[in-house]
């Protein structure tokens, strides 16, 4: 009995840890995402500001 304990603790041991792990594989993921979201604005914010107005002063001028 005391071994089949043993086993039981040391299986709910390793799906914590590997619960654990995704949690941190879906964090990283997450921030790579935010990371390439944040460069991608920051190089294509002018270009999208300046054709918004475009937009915004050809329909204010027709």
């Amino acid at each position: 009995m005391y071994l089949y304990a043993k086993m039981l603790d040391m299986v709910s041991t390793l799906l914590k840890e590997r619960d654990g792990q995704a949690m941190v594989e879906y964090a990283l993921i997450l921030a790579l995402i935010a990371i390439v979201v944040i460069v991608a604005l920051h190089f294509l914010g002018s270009g999208v500001s300046t054709q918004l107005n475009n937009i915004a002063t050809n329909i204010n001028g027709a």
